[in-house]
């Protein structure tokens, strides 16, 4: 029986599709037959209007019977081809014509726009630029660095702005991509000097407003311009519109700046993360939008240069947590950058989940998250938060400690925390510290040292051990790649890294099909032109760091940096000593004391010698010395600086002080 259902099933198929081939066959005969009679009376109305050339016309109608006449089509607008050379060679085309869209720029336009960074090339961090016209210019960024270590006293560098001042006439607005130190630190500092518009999206104008009140102006707060992604905003002669990308800290953005010549893209911090914790992946379409009309310049994020593949999403580190929130018994006091919004929200909900009162320390840790919950970045419960005078209340496995630190900062709460000065926690045996960040190049030994201290006080450490204990922000060579791919500019500048970041990022553009002569390395100061037919080095500018004292908020000049460090370096030696000028001879014993020269035990030693080196001077020293304090201590100076440099091969700051009798 099913057997039966089956073969009628395949007829009825089979009738079906014949019934169907005749509806066509019939459909065709009709449309060529209506061809021929239109071609028939149209052939008899010539017929009628020239009666010599009736035989002729006979003859074409009976050959346009057979062959219907088709009409001429330009091969661009085939959209098959029978000829298959002729379709790739058309291909061929195509994949030229999508991967140069700069084509589509106006050559032939007057004009120029000269991109000048003043900081964030060469180094990690103080990320500072200027875009202009011959009329308008507008700054991107102004962040803050990291002192060296042999940098005493100093706690931040910021950009030199003498570059600034000199144009500030035609400055129309800040740009900022992004909240991190190393793009907002130095933006206070800047407004005590000048001021205008600064547009970015909340986050980083609320954590700018923070440090405006910081430092007393938070009357400037006027100037705040709060913007919308996907929005050109017209300042001077620049369209800005604000791309959604994803970083390490929440609303980052990439730049699409619209100028007289032509579009550029500024990529600022970027990675392709497509499970950001907040769910909103980078605006990958709205940057290929751009890149179809054609992109002039791309300025592109070489941090990572040398990692290959792909950074791993921030999601990855919540499994992390979790794992080592499970394997706790004792209090857990994770440290990472203020600024992780993210991550920080991620401990905070593990936290939830195992049952433990978050404990937030660290003044700027504190603001950053109050920030991002008044704004509606993050949603958390505010019963789940205790202050540092509460932990005691509760037991240790109901403790998430959250606080700055992961620099190893001296200052810093995790760091006083593990040295027993803090007021309200001190590391003990049973805790389980993270460390959820990666050492800022420079501050190894500090976070090494950190480590340390912790460890002695019998507290388990987390840092290299776990791969996704931290993920970086930046993006791995495979995103670059894809930057790179979706803008297709036709000129191309590495920026934020060290030189060699940059070096290994241009191998990268190369690698992708960029010319190597439209890829330009810069450093600070340098001030390049670009046009739409060729890019040139027109100057250098003034450059350089601006020494941060950060307990007061103002600047050390350069002088004083200095003197720390030859102090540091080849320590100091005071002679006092009363001279009878008359006789010309020492009166009594000269006081000598120094600093980093010789060991204590040898200072008795050392000032006989020094007394003997008086005596001598004094004896041999010509009568012109003795008209003025000031030559009498200058030559004696460089007597003592010879003698000791026999001695120590150093160079120590000496400071006579000479009372003529």
């Amino acid at each position: 029986m099913e057997k039966e259902k089956e073969i009628n099933l395949q007829e009825a198929i089979k009738n079906t599709i014949e019934e169907n081939l005749k509806k066509e066959e019939i459909q065709e005969n009709k449309e060529t037959k209506e061809i021929q009679e239109t071609q028939s009376s149209n052939n008899i109305k010539n017929n009628n209007q020239n009666s010599n050339s009736s035989q002729k016309n006979a003859h074409q109608i009976q050959k346009n019977s057979k062959k219907p006449v088709q009409k001429k089509v330009d091969p661009k607008n085939f959209v098959w081809f029978k000829d298959l050379n002729k379709a790739f060679d058309e291909n061929e085309k195509i994949h030229k014509s999508r991967l140069s869209c700069f084509n589509k720029i106006d050559t032939n336009t007057k004009g120029w726009v000269r991109f000048t960074p003043l900081g964030g090339l060469d180094e990690i961090g103080g990320n500072c630029a200027v875009l202009e016209t011959e009329n308008s210019a507008i700054i991107i960024d102004c962040g803050m660095s990291f002192p060296n270590e042999d940098m005493h006293g100093v706690d931040i560098l910021i950009p030199d702005f003498s570059y600034l001042r000199e144009i500030r006439h035609k400055i129309k607005g800040l740009i900022i991509t992004h909240g991190h130190e190393d793009h907002i630190g130095a933006v206070p500092y800047l407004f005590k000097e000048m001021q205008f518009p600064i547009y970015g999206t909340s986050l980083p104008l609320a954590m700018i407003e923070n440090k405006f009140k910081e430092h007393k102006i938070h009357q400037y707060k006027s100037y705040f311009r709060s913007v919308k992604k996907r929005t050109p905003i017209q300042i001077g002669d620049f369209k800005v519109e604000w791309i959604h990308m994803t970083h390490s800290i929440i609303d980052s953005s990439s730049l699409a700046i619209q100028t007289p010549i032509g579009t550029i893209i500024h990529t600022g911090d970027f990675k392709i993360d497509h499970t950001p914790i907040d769910g909103y992946p980078p605006d990958l379409h709205r940057l290929a939008y751009y890149g179809e009309k054609g992109v002039l310049a791309l300025f592109s994020d070489s941090t990572n240069s040398y990692k290959p593949g792909v950074t791993p999403s921030e999601s990855v580190v919540g499994k992390t947590f979790e794992d080592l929130f499970m394997k706790t018994k004792g209090r857990v006091i994770m440290s990472t950058f203020s600024s992780n919004i993210h991550r920080v929200y991620q401990a905070i909900a593990t936290g939830i989940k195992f049952g433990r009162k978050v404990c937030i320390i660290g003044r700027s840790m504190e603001q950053n998250l109050n920030v991002a919950m008044d704004l509606g970045y993050i949603k958390l419960p505010k019963d789940i938060f205790i202050d540092p005078y509460e932990i005691g209340k509760y037991q240790d496995e109901e403790i998430l400690i959250i606080t700055t630190g992961s620099q190893g900062e001296s200052m810093s709460a995790l760091y006083r925390m593990a040295i027993d000065e803090h007021r309200h926690v001190k590391i003990k045996e049973g805790d389980q510290i993270i460390i959820s960040a990666k050492a800022i190049p420079g501050n190894e030994p500090t976070v090494s040292q950190l480590i340390n201290f912790l460890m002695k006080k019998g507290a388990k450490v987390a840092y290299h051990d776990f791969s996704e204990i931290h993920v970086s922000g930046h993006a791995s060579q495979e995103e670059q790649k894809l930057m790179l791919r979706l803008v297709k500019p036709k000129y191309f500048f590495p920026v934020h890294g060290e030189f060699n970041h940059l070096m290994k990022h241009r191998e990268t553009a190369i690698s992708t099909g960029m010319k190597e002569e439209n890829i330009f390395v810069m450093e600070d100061g340098e001030q390049w032109e670009i046009t739409p037919k060729r890019v040139r080095k027109v100057k250098n500018v003034k450059v350089g760091k601006i020494y941060i004292d950060n307990q007061i908020n103002e600047q050390i000049e350069n002088d004083v940096v200095i003197d720390r460090q030859k102090l540091a370096n080849e320590g100091i030696i005071m002679v006092v000593a009363q001279v009878d000028k008359q006789n010309k001879k020492l009166i009594g014993r000269p006081r000598v004391t120094t600093f980093g020269i010789i060991a204590d035990k040898e200072d008795k030693a050392f000032a006989k010698e020094m007394e003997e080196l008086l005596i001598n001077y004094i004896d041999h020293a010509k009568d012109y010395v003795y008209e003025k304090n000031r030559i009498f201590e200058n030559e004696l100076r460089n007597v003592i600086r010879k003698h000791v440099f026999r001695k120590t091969k150093k160079y120590p700051t000496i400071v006579p002080m000479v009372y003529f009798m």
